[in-house]
């Protein structure tokens, strides 16, 4: 049985969350970060891990219902436990299995060991100890993670990075097998946030960060605000949006598109949306302007049509000249005379390493696969981007 940290694209990154493992969520202060340990740790609930969750800032059945926000039923599950270091401190009693004083740090010592041995993934809100118990309990998580990585066991971390000392900051860093940052883009106000690997020391990788969103229900999605989908008048781009989104709106007039078409797609972990623009040449001048906000883009041909390769290679020129990474949808491939896709990158002068990928919209056929393509291109890439804590 294998743990995953639950998180779209990373565990396509890191594969597994291995044992004797700490995985630390590395959380700016304004952003709401929690939902990935929260996330992680259901994730693993459902493949049959024994998982602690400690809490010590919030009450047990706050726990409970923040989970819930995000469709989690962790009361459903025998293998799961919160260890209570709030009830105590705030002078209440407490009903869970596992407590104490987080103001006795002996006694919380006493008392992880013996959740450490029970379970198999245990969280601990570093920053939130930090902050009851002083940055004395540094030493705790420390040898918390040591004792997890002795006998087997994982650790996953959450730590709000506020102004701490640095002795605080390099401590947590040293003890993180795996550390993820969960940021906010920032221009005056935030613009978007996102979350990047910054390492993991059982995978020889580094990355870019992608942006993300939290849904409820729903928990962390990889988020693409815009995919661009391109192509001369009547290459099937509506289909296309169509074929792909339950939730797609186009404005036509006598059957053709004559704004932009808009969908959204909720796959593989993915919060997608897609702009199907028109064709006709007359809607050229905003065709710069859509790609300047564009992540990606998808080219749709007309198989059946190479007369109609020049515009689209002109089209693609026009959203592509900021470098953003682009497939063809080789649309049309179920009528007889439709061009293999060979001959459509042959014609159109294509580099050997742009995806032409064989659909037919309006049967729905092919489509996930551009989807598909286009990810690859967009998500983590060895060697680009390396973040910094």
């Amino acid at each position: 049985m294998k743990a995953v940290t639950g998180i779209p694209v990373l565990d396509e990154v890191v594969e597994e969350f291995p044992e004797s493992k700490t995985l630390t969520y590395w959380i700016d202060p304004e952003v709401e970060g929690n939902a990935f340990a929260m996330q992680t740790i259901y994730t693993n609930l459902e493949r049959g891990f024994k998982c602690a969750y400690v809490t010590v800032t919030i009450s047990p059945e706050s726990v409970i219902s923040e989970f819930e926000e995000f469709g989690w039923e962790v009361k459903e599950f025998e293998n799961f436990e919160i260890v209570d270091l709030y009830s105590s401190y705030v002078g209440f009693p407490s009903k869970c299995k596992y407590n104490a004083n987080p103001i006795n740090l002996e006694e919380v010592e006493v008392l992880m060991k013996k959740v450490l041995e029970k379970f198999d993934i245990v969280f601990l809100p570093a920053s939130s100890i930090i902050d009851v118990c002083g940055e004395e309990a540094l030493r705790c998580i420390k040898d918390w993670c040591s004792l997890a990585k002795s006998i087997g066991k994982r650790v996953v971390l959450s730590f709000v990075a506020w102004p701490y000392s640095k002795e605080v900051k390099d401590g947590i860093i040293e003890i993180s097998n795996a550390l993820v940052k969960v940021g906010g883009i920032h221009h005056r106000v935030i613009l978007g946030y996102y979350y990047g690997l910054v390492k993991a020391d059982w995978k020889n990788v580094k990355s870019r960060a992608i942006l993300f969103k939290l849904v409820r229900p729903g928990g962390v999605r990889a988020y693409i605000p815009k995919i661009l989908v391109t192509g001369p008048y009547n290459a099937g781009k509506s289909s296309f949006v169509h074929a792909i989104s339950n939730r797609a709106v186009s404005v036509d007039r006598l059957g053709t598109t004559v704004a932009l078409d808009h969908g959204h797609l909720e796959y593989k972990g993915f919060s997608i949306d897609l702009f199907g623009t028109p064709g006709q040449e007359r809607f050229d001048p905003i065709l710069r302007m859509l790609g300047k906000e564009a992540l990606g883009v998808i080219l749709v041909v007309d198989s059946t049509k190479p007369e109609t390769f020049p515009r689209a290679k002109q089209m693609l020129e026009s959203v592509t000249h900021f470098g953003l990474p682009y497939v063809v949808a080789a649309n049309k491939q179920d009528l007889p005379n439709a061009l293999p896709p060979e001959e459509i990158k042959r014609r159109m002068v294509l580099p050997n390493d742009v995806p032409v990928i064989p659909i037919s919209a309006v049967k729905g056929e092919g489509v996930y696969k551009v989807i598909d393509a286009l990810l690859d291109l967009l998500i983590w890439r060895e060697g680009e981007d390396e973040l910094e804590i």
